[in-house]
């Protein structure tokens, strides 16, 4: 009877709090896109100076 009990138990909360959004979850989701983005502008910036780089050595020669 107690482990049927406990059972229900932790099934009520665990059904509550599936349909509950956590803050940190968010936040850390939200951290990663940054990190994520980060990189992509830093790569993004170094294609633009190489391709400039580039464009400048071809002009010289």
């Amino acid at each position: 009877m107690s482990t049927q009990y406990n059972f229900d138990v932790n099934k009520q909360e665990s059904n509550f709090s599936s349909n509950r959004v956590k803050v940190t979850d968010l936040l850390s989701r939200m951290n990663e896109e940054k990190k994520i983005e980060k990189k992509r502008n830093l790569a993004l910036g170094v294609a633009a100076v190489s391709a400039v780089t580039v464009f400048g050595i071809i002009l010289t020669i």
